[in-house]
Formats: C-alpha cells, sequence, structure tokens
C-alpha cells in the first residue's frame, strides 16, 4: 500500500519539473512557490525513500553473510553491522511515513513556544528550564532558527515563564501537538528526604501571523509601560528603565520582555509576541471549534489536564492522547523528540481523515 502511493506521488515529480520552468509559471510567483513547495516536498519524499530501499538491500547482505560466515568473531562483527543497519532502516521507515501524511499550509510556519511554570513551585521552574533545554536541541538537530523573546528566572536557576520563536523547515507540523500540560515525576534536587515529588508546567504554541495576517495596533490602543529589568529573588540587573510591558486594551492582553538591553529591542520583540496573540485570539473567535485555543491547550496549570509524564526514577516518557510509552526519556530529553512526536503526526491525521 505505501509502495503504491510513493509511486503514484512520484510520479508526478517529472511533470513538476516542466511546469516549474515554463514561462507561464514563471510569470505568476504565487503559483510558482506553491508548486516549489510541492517539488521540494516530493523529492525529499524520492530521496528518503530510495534511501531506504538502499538500506533493506544491504541489510539483507548482510543477513545472507551471517549465514554463510562460519567464523564467530565474523559473524558478531556482521550481527553488530546489522544491528546498525536496523536501527537507521526504523529511522528512515518513520521518516517515510512522516513524509506520506500530506503537507499542510502551515506546516512552515514560524511558531512561538511558551514554557510556563505550573503546579509545584520551584520544581516546575527548574523543569521549565528541563524542556526549554530539551527543546532547543530538538531544534539544534532539525535545523531550525531560535531565537528568545521574553524570559523570567526562578530563584533556584529555573524559570517561571520562558518564550522563544522557532522557525524552519516543518517547525509547526512537528511542534503543533506539544501545546498542554507536562507532569514530571522525580526527586527535587531540594528533596533531603529522598521523596518523589509531582510538578506541572504548561506548554502553548501560537503561530507567528504571516503577512496576510498581520494586525495592525493604533496607538490609541496600546499602553507601553517601562521598568528595570530584574532577575531571580527580584534584584535590579541593570540600571536603566529597558524592561517593555504592552497592553492591548481592547482584547487587555498583556506581554513584557526584559531580556535585551535595549528598550527598543524588548519593545520589538515584546510587540512579535503581541501581534501572535492577537493573532491567536483572532483565529479562535473566528472558528472556535476548530482553532487550537490557547486555554485548552494550556489549561489551569494543574495536573489534572496532563497530556504527557515524565518518570525520571523509570527512565519512561507516557503520552496520554495516544497511550505510548517509551523507556528513554534520558535520550527525550537530549532532544529525541521524534520518539514521540512523529505517532503523535500520523495519529491526528489518522483522526482528521476519519
Amino acid at each position: 500500500m505505501i509502495e503504491s502511493k510513493l509511486q503514484r506521488l512520484l510520479s508526478r515529480l517529472g511533470r513538476l519539473e516542466e511546469e516549474l520552468a515554463s514561462f507561464e509559471v514563471l510569470q505568476n510567483q504565487p503559483l510558482y512557490r506553491k508548486l516549489s513547495q510541492e517539488f521540494a516536498y516530493l523529492s525529499s519524499l524520492k530521496e528518503t525513500w530510495e534511501s531506504l530501499l538502499s538500506v533493506d538491500k544491504e541489510l539483507r547482505e548482510y543477513e545472507l553473510l551471517q549465514i554463510e560466515e562460519t567464523d564467530l568473531a565474523m559473524k558478531d562483527f556482521l550481527e553488530a553491522e546489522a544491528g546498525l543497519l536496523r536501527k537507521k532502516q526504523e529511522t528512515l521507515r518513520q521518516k517515510v511515513e512522516f513524509l506520506l501524511i500530506p503537507p499542510d499550509p502551515l506546516d512552515s510556519r514560524s511558531i512561538i513556544l511558551e514554557l510556563r511554570a505550573g503546579t509545584g513551585g520551584d520544581e516546575a521552574a527548574l523543569f521549565v528550564a528541563d524542556c526549554a533545554r530539551m527543546y532547543r536541541n530538538y531544534a539544534v538537530q532539525k535545523g531550525w532558527a531560535v531565537e528568545l523573546l521574553s524570559s523570567s528566572e526562578s530563584e533556584l536557576g529555573g524559570y517561571k515563564e520562558y518564550i522563544v520563536s522557532l522557525s524552519g523547515d516543518q517547525v509547526h507540523r512537528c511542534m503543533q501537538y506539544e501545546a498542554g500540560i507536562h507532569r514530571v515525576q522525580r526527586v527535587p534536587a531540594t528533596e533531603t528526604q529522598g521523596r518523589i515529588h509531582t510538578s506541572a508546567v504548561t506548554v502553548a504554541i501560537l503561530l507567528e501571523p504571516s503577512d496576510d495576517e498581520m494586525v495592525v495596533i493604533e496607538d490609541k490602543d496600546l499602553r507601553v509601560d517601562t521598568y528595570r529589568a530584574s532577575g531571580a529573588g527580584g534584584q535590579h540587573v541593570n540600571r536603566t528603565d529597558s524592561a517593555v510591558r504592552l497592553t492591548h486594551l481592547p482584547t487587555g492582553i498583556v506581554v513584557a520582555c526584559q531580556d535585551e538591553r535595549s528598550q527598543h529591542k524588548n519593545k520589538e520583540k515584546a510587540m512579535r509576541l503581541l501581534l501572535a496573540k492577537i493573532s491567536e485570539e483572532k483565529r479562535r473567535s473566528e472558528a472556535e471549534k476548530t482553532s487550537s485555543l490557547r486555554q485548552q491547550q494550556v489549561g489551569s496549570g494543574d495536573r489534572s489536564g496532563r497530556i504527557r509524564t515524565y518518570n525520571f526514577p523509570q527512565n519512561r516518557v507516557t503520552d496520554h492522547r495516544i497511550s505510548l510509552t517509551i523507556y528513554n526519556l534520558d535520550r527525550f530529553m537530549e532532544g529525541e523528540l521524534d520518539l514521540l512526536i512523529l505517532p503523535l503526526i500520523q495519529y491526528f491525521y489518522e483522526q482528521k481523515l476519519q
């Protein structure tokens, strides 16, 4: 079934090349961009599929050599090499399945990732820092650009809030299902009795508005407050009023930024965050039943609406939406999120088909 679907898709590559070279398409920039994106998608699919076929062939050759080999040392070597090929085979197979899910216009749209400490106090703030590192590592693996927009440190070195912009190929496709409450079970560094604590952090995903979605904010609708940036514990970290707080009066949305030394740069980043929130509010009001509502995403910040549990003593992470548990939490926290993200994308695609 996969092969027949692949052949149907890849048969269009030749026709696409001809269309992209035609004068009519070159003169029509919106159509040219659309066809270029389709060509890039199909080319990636073809390259991945051919790599998988090559690994399949190489693995069969190694397995045949194992059967014929009589030297024990050589058999062990061949088994080790075959094991590496099986891992590569599984990775490529997952990537093919990922690419077979039809592209969406939003797939590569830039996003704003918001992490906030929920239930658990200092331990929740420390886990926000761990999650921030986890998502940064994942972004590096994917080749995405990461830009810090705002953060608020806690006294023990974690974050009460951590907000970044992520941009790059497939960033929204991969990150859209991370929104929700993430629960952590572990022995905190501050625990002297060795007891396991349960804390929670909230994750929200906001689409950065495109050019045609850009909201115009009139001066009369915006209140700008400046103040001195402060660090953990409330101490001031500079002597000038560089921190900026923006309030959009019609909606009541408030954002703040204090990470840059320049008031101008803080205002610029705060405005990006504000525009993203206003755009989402607009999408919510226009299509409440189908849009990803931020309040639904993050809930109240307690542990009841969790989408995922990270259990450190047992080295396991469970996604409750698809009832999938993996015992590779250590690898997951290093940024190997595709262990869960790819099954999530497949699951929600099948839900849409139904």
